[in-house]
């Protein structure tokens, strides 16, 4: 068996592709699987830490503000189309799968004019365009969110799955992770990030946490401030004049993530597609932050299917204010009734199933053929 998997920019791409990508593995160790992505994302660098090979393609995103730009995105995307349909060419895949991206267009648009089987799977509850472009190319539809299929046509090509989340999400014990990191039972453990780059406007208001609650009794505190934002942080405690307690932790970029959404009491977190799916495998009550700066205010709606289910609590960035995150957190860690079933109904929402479900079908139509 001979895969091309492809999609990438963000981790919201990539590591559904990667769980797509074991589960094959794990059901054929000799399946040949192969990542086709773009040159500027993180796919390069992600993907072979994670054990496969890839391929890099010229693309770009068009300018919607300055369109004389796209004459150049235009120039970019030829060249890219063109290698995809190399890449196609010297593989020879028996299907290829996108998760979206800019690099997913190319590879499956070149593989569906070769007369190969493509299938792509949608993240968030509002699609992006590459996908909406792709769904009449393609045999199936994976939907991240039931939401979703509100935007495409080929009702009979979706299939409702939930997000790829990678195996040790769901298989880390809660105990197993609290050792692992140093975290006591009885404390109570808020984790804060925004994404691998960070977002602005929750670190900001997670200074303000820091501020009042270090060194609080049973109370520890981990933020992922991001790559973008990490000196920024530490630089405005600095000119605070104040130093964090031994009960927080202030982090670049966090490398496991499993371990510390298993160990969390509370996630503050925007709410990305992976985010939301993560959190909700292991179970984690949240209260999300949606970025407003995404396309068709999809965080939001991600954000909304688990707080209406009981799971999440959402705060929209217009309306946030450091007293007012405060006051939630503070409000959640005095109800440990309340806090247990949004956990429970955290729970509910993770797509256990959906790595899984993917693979079947695809695997169905690959026997077949």
């Amino acid at each position: 068996m001979r895969v091309i998997m492809t999609g990438g920019g963000t981790g919201g791409h990539i590591y559904p592709a990667i769980a797509i990508a074991d589960e094959i593995r794990r059901r054929d160790p000799d399946a040949e699987i192969l990542f086709a992505g773009a040159e500027r994302g993180l796919e390069k660098d992600m993907i072979p830490a994670h054990g496969y090979d890839i391929r890099l393609i010229t693309v770009a995103g068009f300018n919607r503000k300055n369109p004389f730009k796209n004459i150049a995105v235009m120039k970019k995307l030829m060249k890219g189309s063109r290698q995809a349909k190399e890449i196609i060419r010297d593989f020879r895949p028996d299907f290829v799968v996108g998760t979206g991206g800019y690099a997913s267009a190319p590879l499956v648009r070149a593989a569906q004019k070769a007369g190969i089987p493509s299938y792509i799977h949608e993240q968030n509850a509002v699609p992006g365009l590459t996908n909406k472009l792709l769904e009449k190319h393609v045999r199936k539809v994976f939907l991240g969110f039931k939401r979703a299929g509100e935007y495409f046509k080929y009702k009979e090509k979706q299939v409702t799955t939930g997000n790829p989340v990678r195996e040790e999400f769901m298989t880390l014990d809660r105990a197993e992770a609290r050792a692992r990191l140093g975290f006591a039972d009885e404390d109570f453990v808020l984790l804060a990030f925004g994404g691998s780059q960070g977002a602005g406007r929750i670190n900001k208001a997670m200074i303000s946490v820091i501020e009042r609650m270090s060194g609080e009794e049973n109370m520890n505190i981990v933020l992922g401030a991001g790559s973008y934002y990490y000196d920024a942080v530490l630089q405005t405690l600095e000119e605070d004049g104040f130093e964090p307690a031994e009960n927080i932790r202030i982090l670049e970029y966090i490398d496991d993530m499993a371990s510390y959404l298993k160990s969390a009491d509370l996630v503050v977190s925007r709410s990305g597609a992976l985010s939301v799916a993560e959190t909700g495998v292991c179970g984690t009550p949240a209260i999300f932050i949606p970025s407003p700066n995404v396309t068709g205010n999809h965080q939001y709606y991600n954000a909304l299917a688990v707080a209406e289910g009981g799971g999440a609590e959402v705060i929209e960035e217009k309306d946030m204010e450091s007293e007012r995150l405060i006051g939630e957190i503070l409000r959640l860690k005095a109800d440990p009734a309340g806090l247990a079933v949004m956990a429970e109904k955290s729970a509910e929402f993770g797509p256990r199933d959906a790595t899984r479900i993917i693979c079947d079908r695809i695997l169905e139509d690959y026997m077949h053929d």
